[in-house]
């Protein structure tokens, strides 16, 4: 997993998951721009990077918008010369149920979330199918994306939308050898903290470094940032030149890969169907096994 030759954009990268994956790339090689739109936090951590011997420069800016997006591409290109690698990882929370939920609310974390990996993915592709030497967009995705969450309207829609934008882009981008992925990971996070299974052992990480037990790190396939971010640097490597379009999980000692959505059980009428015949084969035929929602609480399984 060498990655000497490559540039990479880790956006929200100032601190948690995202510092991580900056972190694990510098450590692997790769030039890093970090992002973020705290000033300080985004110095501070390419700081670290080249403390820790890495190659790393800051830039601070608000995903979303197209210019933020073409200012973190210029800045990879003016400070190292290229750009090979995206990673969208940048993000923001505004929880509440359907009928609390204000435009403000959803529009916030559609914002950053959709449309600032859209930008940011669509400035990256057009610098790399210039440059001519392929890439990799790497977005992050969630579990509340995959299987919807509650009081997550906003965020769930954006992380679905994200899925579905790797399985096109996979596509759209393909000649060009530029591969396009998303990374599910399960983690301890300011978000992840304020579960209330998950708390006690986050705070007890923080505070005291005491590791994830098993039961986490296994049964719920919970782990640190750091466990995160191998997955990334794997997939901005050589190694991973075969895989696209694909929702690839992460979290503690599971590494998983996401199913597509796609037709699981069909019938069919003659002639077509009428809401009486729906209504009479439903329950012996494709509503027989309805498929569940939600993210499970821990300890529940799917």
């Amino acid at each position: 997993m060498i990655l000497t030759d490559k540039v990479a954009v880790v956006t929200g990268s100032g601190r948690g998951l995202g510092l991580a994956y900056a972190r694990a790339l510098a450590a692997a090689g790769a030039a890093v721009v970090v992002n973020d739109v705290d000033a300080d936090a985004a110095r501070a951590a390419a700081a670290q990077i080249e403390a820790a011997g890495g190659r790393a420069v800051a830039e601070v800016a608000a995903v979303g918008t197209t210019e933020a997006a073409d200012a973190l591409v210029r800045r990879a290109v003016d400070s190292f010369g290229r750009l090979d690698v995206m990673v969208t990882n940048a993000g923001v929370l505004r929880d509440k149920v359907l009928w609390k939920m204000s435009d403000e609310d959803f529009d916030t974390v559609v914002q950053v979330h959709l449309r600032g990996t859209f930008t940011c993915a669509r400035a990256a592709a057009a610098h790399m199918r210039e440059q001519g030497t392929g890439g990799r967009i790497i977005v992050a995705g969630s579990p509340a994306g995959q299987r919807g969450n509650f009081g997550q309207t906003n965020y769930s829609a954006a992380k679905a939308g994200i899925a579905a934008m790797v399985r096109t882009w996979s596509m759209e981008l393909a000649r060009a050898d530029i591969t396009a992925n998303a990374v599910i990971p399960v983690a301890a996070t300011a978000m992840t903290k304020t579960i209330a299974a998950f708390a006690p052992h986050v705070e007890a990480l923080e505070d005291h470094g005491t590791p994830l037990p098993d039961a986490l790190r296994k049964g719920e396939g919970f782990g640190t940032p750091e466990d995160a971010a191998p997955l990334v640097v794997f997939l901005a490597s050589d190694a991973a030149a075969g895989i696209t379009g694909q929702c690839i999980g992460i979290g503690g000692d599971k590494l998983a890969l996401w199913s597509h959505p796609q037709e699981i059980s069909v019938a069919y009428a003659d002639g077509g169907w009428s809401a009486e015949a729906i209504a009479a084969a439903w329950p012996v035929s494709v509503g027989r096994t309805p498929e569940t929602v939600g993210v499970p609480a821990p300890g529940t399984g799917l």
